[in-house]
């Protein structure tokens, strides 16, 4: 195997990555509160030797719920009776830094990462939905920016709780009657603009000191927050041209903050529809197509621009970028609201052929064909410059998942790109990262 070695993340959702997934033959049935089923997959992702299974979150239940199999566990209930079920793979769950307290939140992943040994990683987001708040106790919803000037404070307070333990301050010795040694354990005192937080955490220090820490924003103020705090970035990209360019940008932003750019991994959705043959692959694609739903499909678009109205758009009609709203005007996801807005740019797609291309994986890079062609892009992404790995979304579940792991998997440790076996135990050693110190001195 080369020196650099690829990542693989299985990313979790509902029965497939496609809005029509659920509806096809290939798809599972079982309910998606039932725990088994998410363990069966994190058992084959843990087969085929993936870094780690990634749940996603959403704090509002969406309109499309009707038509599309969604509602599914909460990640960090899931990934705590997962830790279980697996032995070796990561477990990475999204948590809103905008609307959970840092001491709960730090609380819950030192929790999952004892519970597995040390595989935990947190997703950090900032919540977009834009009707979240109503969910909590909030009249409006925080802008863009000054989400995440929270999320920054947020960071500062979870990462000095973990730290307010020193990893040798369980001392546990029944004979002279000491458990912990009090003078290796600190409070935070931390006060505000946003949290006021005294500490001490109330449960010792990560296994992994902090689990990793992962995020997904791609925005101008996320990328600033991925390059101090990430580890482990999951991006959207349709084409491996704006991934080559995201990756220089971001690791030449980690260097700024004097890190080095090992530090922090690229890791692209990719979903793959795979066939046999290239043919039997589209034929697959053509399948999911026919299943989809147009109202579902204008739903998610409008919802990726704030809930703008796209009713007056026709179906068949050339779309340029002004037929969207702009960007900078949306307080979500407003990187993903720019990919939009490129694609449309460049490819100029009728609204039907938008929704067809969003419909598979909602803005992340979609490649159809047989094993060898999906090996021969990930090889292509990988050594060229765009990605350390990739975040893989398969379309139908479990199914997508079993033939990448038995079909492709193969091919990229036989070109010498992917691990035959774990070398380690934890979600930082998979990934190649230091465990951070706890900031005490030494004894």
């Amino acid at each position: 195997m080369s020196t650099r070695e690829l990542h693989l993340n299985l990313f979790i959702h509902g029965r497939g990555h496609h809005e029509a997934s659920w509806r096809h033959p290939r798809s599972t049935g079982e309910s998606l509160t039932d725990l088994g089923y998410y363990a069966k997959l994190a058992q084959v992702a843990e087969r085929g030797r993936f870094d780690s299974m990634f749940l996603a979150d959403h704090l509002v239940l969406g309109e499309h719920v009707g038509n599309r199999a969604t509602a599914g566990l909460e990640p960090i209930t899931a990934l705590a009776a997962l830790a279980g079920a697996t032995t070796r793979l990561g477990l990475i769950g999204t948590v809103s830094s905008t609307y959970t307290e840092p001491f709960n939140l730090a609380r819950q992943f030192a929790s999952v990462d004892h519970l597995s040994g040390g595989r935990a990683g947190w997703n950090i987001v900032t919540s977009w939905a834009k009707e979240a708040g109503a969910n909590f106790s909030r009249d409006e919803e925080l802008g863009h920016d000054e989400r995440y000037v929270r999320a920054h404070e947020v960071m500062e307070v979870v990462t000095a709780l973990w730290d307010s333990w020193a990893d040798d301050a369980v001392v546990d010795d029944p004979v002279t009657g000491t458990y912990a040694d009090v003078d290796r354990i600190r409070r935070v005192d931390h006060v505000g603009p946003h949290q006021q937080v005294r500490g001490p955490l109330n449960i010792p220090r990560p296994p992994q000191g902090h689990p990793v820490l992962v995020q997904a924003g791609s925005s101008g103020p996320g990328k600033d927050f991925a390059a101090r705090w990430a580890e482990a970035v999951f991006t959207a990209h349709m084409h491996v041209g704006s991934a080559r360019e995201f990756y220089a940008d971001l690791k030449a932003r980690v260097r700024g903050h004097g890190r080095p750019e090992s530090g922090l991994l690229v890791l692209p959705g990719l979903s793959p529809v795979l066939g046999s043959t290239d043919a039997e692959a589209e034929q697959l694609a053509r399948e999911l197509s026919e299943l989809s739903l147009t109202s579902v499909g204008l739903h998610h678009l409008s919802s990726r621009f704030g809930g703008a109205d796209l009713s007056h758009l026709e179906l068949d009609q050339r779309l340029t970028p002004a037929d969207l709203p702009p960007a900078e005007q949306v307080e979500g996801s407003r990187s993903r609201a720019v990919l939009i807005r490129d694609f449309v740019a460049a490819e100029k797609p009728t609204l039907r052929e938008l929704l067809d291309k969003l419909a598979g994986a909602r803005g992340h890079f979609t490649v159809t064909g047989s094993p060898e062609r999906i090996a021969d892009v990930i090889e292509e992404w990988f050594t060229s410059g765009a990605a350390d790995g990739f975040n893989i979304m398969p379309p139908l579940l479990p199914a997508g998942l079993e033939d990448f792991v038995d079909y492709v998997v193969p091919l990229l440790q036989r070109r010498g790109l992917f691990r035959h076996e774990y070398a380690g135990r934890t979600l930082r050693e998979h990934y190649g990262l230091e465990r951070p110190d706890d900031r005490w001195p030494a004894r």
